[in-house]
């Protein structure tokens, strides 16, 4: 039996099944189907009583004798009815199609072995299309019945829960043992108490005991959590063992300047380690492909600027990649201010840039005159050229695609070494799917003289308070963000909104005595940067924005975060959005603003942000509140291709998978020792995944 064979090719499917099923639930093969797993199963063993029948039911499974048939309606609404009746009442059976069949294949006076859905209609309960088979033949049926996803489409051709079971009993039937070998090698077997890969197939679907039912999807999980490590390993010591890195053998002049005599504070241990790691990397001749974790506001830019000056202290040329122009720009601000003491040019290039400005800076980084080069994607545009590019900073990076970061490799030969940094703390778990193939760094420690940020929930009936609070903050000469939620698929709603909330606060902060700013994704960029250049100078006390400003906005006088409808936000993007703050010696305040009647999942995610500050506890409970595929600005599409592991339910799993690929890779990276042939045989089967695979 091939797996590759068509579904068509299966009994009693054919080729107008088998073509919604491809379209509906992308199964066109055998080996489609098998790895359609039921999500729950139905314990068939009990036998319920009619009597007990309520409308909280969900599947009953009835033991009666049948009454007579009856056919009902004419030929454009027939329905076949029936009574089943036990010792305890009866209840109505109903059929809409196939009524012929039925007809013939169904005795009445018999006892008969009932399952299906109960449906409630003016108080009667009836059940419409049972399962129904003699009761003499009840032995036959497996006692944990699997229940299959489906779609609507599917339902009205018979492929509902049920006729998804009955295709996978006809490819059970023809599948044997030899058609799914065993690939995973004995002893990892062994030590994980796994099922065998056959017997763990067949007891997922069709399960002896809910124990085996169990055993088996452990098996699946560690499997499929297994490979994708595998995987990424390979990876990681394949591109560390082909791509050799630049040394940066010394820790020069710039580099001792900048960190003896102008940094503004004291580097905290955290940064220090990372700068360690980094100089570890760079020393080692392999390209470093390394991931910077840290809060907002921990200092990774100035962790890149020092990693920057290790580059051109040895020869190179390094530069940072932004997501957008307002944060490339606030890192042009930051780097330059920092590197003004040490006479070095840094140079800005986005796609604003044009003409003989743009010219200019395009000589100088081809020439080798022009050392740091701070931007947006521009950067990765082919008339971009380095003459020698040693380093590549790519902030927020879950921003870039794949192809994108490829096209940054190229700049260089061998590749730059590359630092990633993200604001948005990622779960260990997470982190180790998404990243695996990067060493990753973690700033857990925020500089000294940083107050914690105070986060309080307020309901509508508060806001005259609220609004109190914002006029005592400013009387004192603080700056304020009113933050706004942005939906996708209505901002023109969202603006409507926007603007109205301006209105509102310009009638409680009236001219001359306040000065209020707005800005929004729909705005020119030139307008928006003097709204933005308005509230940092201080000219305006009141920022009305919408997420806009979640990233790339740094003024240390703004002391209080205002969230609007908090509760349509994540926890990610809260934390955020209350990262603004913060980042001055006075004591800053966020305050989440939200209906009276609010759903558990807003309400938990709340509580979480009043709660804590760090942002990998935030991150822990994002990731169990939502799932991985939510968690904003971490998942790009097509990473997390798992079908029955879940990196929220399943951790203590992951991590072993995680440790015996590791060991696996350390013995024996290319996979060449005998055991391991099958399991070279299969990956390579799951074909060549190329460059891609190379690129953080």
């Amino acid at each position: 039996m091939n797996l590759l064979s068509p579904i068509a090719y299966l009994r009693g499917l054919g080729p107008q099944r088998a073509l919604l099923l491809q379209k509906e639930l992308q199964i066109s093969s055998f080996g489609d189907m098998l790895f359609h797993f039921p999500f729950r199963y139905v314990d068939r063993s009990r036998i319920d009583q009619i009597r007990y029948i309520n409308p909280n039911s969900q599947f009953v499974q009835l033991k009666g004798i049948l009454g007579p048939l009856r056919q009902m309606g004419d030929k454009g609404g027939r329905r076949l009815s029936a009574r089943l009746e036990d010792e305890t009442g009866s209840i109505e059976l109903l059929w809409f199609r196939g009524l012929d069949y039925i007809s013939k294949s169904l005795q009445p006076g018999t006892e008969y072995l009932v399952f299906g859905k109960p449906n409630w209609f003016n108080g009667n309960v009836n059940v419409p299309h049972p399962e129904i088979e003699p009761a003499t033949l009840s032995a036959r049926i497996n006692p944990l019945q699997p229940v299959y996803s489906t779609t609507e489409k599917l339902r009205r051709i018979g492929l509902d829960s049920r006729g998804i079971r009955k295709a996978q009993e006809q490819l059970h039937e023809i599948i044997r043992p030899e058609d799914l070998p065993e690939y995973l090698p004995g002893l990892l077997m062994h030590r994980c108490g796994l099922l065998p890969r056959y017997e763990a197939l067949r007891q997922i679907h069709f399960p002896d005991t809910p124990a085996l039912a169990e055993e088996a999807r452990r098996r699946l999980k560690f499997e499929e959590l297994f490979l994708l490590q595998l995987r990424i390993l390979r990876a990681k010591t394949a591109r560390q063992e082909l791509s050799s890195g630049h040394l940066f053998q010394q820790v020069g002049e710039n580099f001792l300047k900048l960190y003896e005599n102008h940094l503004p504070f004291q580097l905290t241990g955290a940064q220090k380690r990372v700068l360690r790691e980094i100089r570890h990397d760079t020393l080692s001749g392999k390209q470093m492909n390394r991931l910077v974790q840290g809060d907002v506001g921990s200092g990774k830019t100035v962790v890149a600027l020092l990693s920057m000056l290790l580059a051109i202290d040895n020869g190179f040329q390094a530069c940072l990649l932004a997501p957008t122009e307002i944060l490339a720009r606030q890192h042009l601000q930051g780097i330059s201010d920092l590197l003004k003491p040490l006479g070095i040019p840094v140079a800005f290039l986005s796609g604003q840039v044009k003409g003989a400005a743009r010219k200019e800076i395009l000589h100088g980084l081809a020439a080798g005159t022009l050392p740091i080069l701070i931007g947006t994607h521009a950067i990765l545009e082919d008339p971009v050229r380095f003459h020698r590019l040693g380093l590549a900073v790519i902030d927020e990076q879950h921003r870039f695609g794949v192809e994108q970061r490829a096209r940054l490799w190229a700049k260089s030969t061998p590749p730059p070494h590359v630092l990633v940094m993200t604001a948005t703390p990622i779960p260990r778990t997470l982190a180790m799917t998404l990243y695996g193939d990067l060493d990753v760094s973690v700033i857990d420690e925020l500089p000294p003289g940083r107050k914690p940020i105070r986060t309080t929930h307020a309901t509508e009936s508060m806001r005259l308070r609220v609004f109190d609070f914002m006029k005592e903050q400013i009387a004192l000469g603080r700056q304020i963000y009113v933050v706004y939620p942005l939906i996708e698929e209505s901002e023109k709603l969202d603006l409507t909104a926007l603007q109205q909330g301006l209105e509102a606060l310009e009638r409680v902060f009236p001219r001359p005595q306040y000065h209020i700013s707005m800005v929004h994704g729909k705005m020119l960029p030139a307008n928006k940067d003097i709204e933005m250049a308005r509230f940092v100078k201080g000219e305006t006390q009141i920022m009305v924005a919408t997420t806009v400003i979640e990233v790339g906005v740094n003024v240390p006088n703004a002391s209080v975060m205002v969230i609007e409808h908090a509760e349509r936000f994540g926890l990610a993007q809260l934390h955020q959005l209350r990262g603004r703050v913060g980042r001055g010696a006075e004591q800053s305040y966020c305050m989440l603003l939200s209906g009276e009647k609010l759903p558990e999942y807003a309400k938990k995610r709340i509580e979480v942000m009043c709660q804590t500050q760090d942002g990998f506890v935030i991150a822990e409970e994002d990731l169990r509140l939502r799932g991985p595929g939510d968690i904003d600005g971490t998942r790009q599409s097509g990473d997390l291709e798992l079908r029955l592991a879940k990196l929220t339910e399943d951790q203590e799993l992951l991590l072993a998978a995680r440790k015996e690929a590791g060991e696996l890779v350390s013995a024996d990276p290319e996979l060449r020792h005998p055991d391991h042939h099958p399991l070279r045989e299969y990956l390579d089967g799951l074909g060549r995944e190329g460059i891609w695979s190379r690129i953080s």
